[in-house]
């Protein structure tokens, strides 16, 4: 299944850009391009208080993922772009394969997902190999991701080759999804359960683990909401 992931800058307002990612019209162009699913994640009010981190000026404030049906050839993604351009402008477009360690049942009629989806932009660092640095992500790293985070979601895209001129180089988006009250309370992102203690080895294992692969820096990370539209 393909997957191809569209990142978002300078929104007019957040529920404008919403109003139309969810209306017929863009989803038919997404259907008629060969998306299967569709889900659309947009930095609003609601995730506000979440950390961010931003390499790329402007900030990105959305992305729109795209999944091909089962089998089927690559996306169409011109007229998607097109229409994305009319209500936002277009940071780049990646295609990606992707696979998902924690994978929930998540609703897919346009309602909220009752989360935190933080996504993040990684970028290999220069003197780390590709195949190294893809072992110690997915390979070792993973487990760790998991083991430190409240996380109930977790989406790993690596990235095959960008679809936009000009794209901004990133070699990694990963989707985490968290409790909403992980907005504000690093107790619940870490799920160390209000032990200080606890709270603070969660964070120094992350952090040692992130560090070695690069995903310490260099990076974007975007809280969002996130949305998911079936069209089939």
């Amino acid at each position: 299944m393909s997957t191809t992931i569209v990142a978002l800058t300078r929104l007019p307002d957040a529920g404008e850009v919403l109003e139309a990612l969810s209306g017929a019209k863009f989803l038919d162009v997404c259907r008629r391009s060969g998306a299967g699913r569709v889900q659309v994640n947009i930095s609003d009010d609601q995730v506000a208080g979440a950390m961010r981190i931003s390499e790329l000026d402007p900030p990105i404030e959305a992305v729109v993922t795209l999944h091909g049906e089962d089998g089927a050839e690559a996306l169409d993604i011109g007229p998607v772009l097109d229409a994305l351009e009319s209500v936002a402008t277009v940071v780049g477009a990646w295609s990606a394969a992707q696979r998902a360690p924690l994978d929930p049942d998540l609703p897919a009629d346009g309602s909220r997902v009752d989360a935190l989806a933080n996504i993040a932009f990684l970028r290999r660092p220069a003197d780390l190999p590709r195949e190294e640095w893809l072992r110690l992500w997915l390979d070792e790293h993973t487990t760790v991701a998991i083991e430190t985070q409240a996380t109930f979601g977790y989406f790993q895209n690596v990235v095959e080759q960008a679809l936009t001129p000009d794209t901004p180089r990133v070699d990694a988006i990963v989707e985490e999804l968290f409790p909403m009250a992980a907005v504000t309370d690093y107790h619940t992102f870490y799920g160390s359960g209000g032990d200080q203690g606890e709270l603070e080895r969660r964070m120094n294992r992350m952090l040692m683990s992130v560090g070695r692969f690069g995903a310490d820096r260099n990076l974007d990370v975007v809280p969002t909401s996130r949305r998911d539209f079936d069209l089939r």
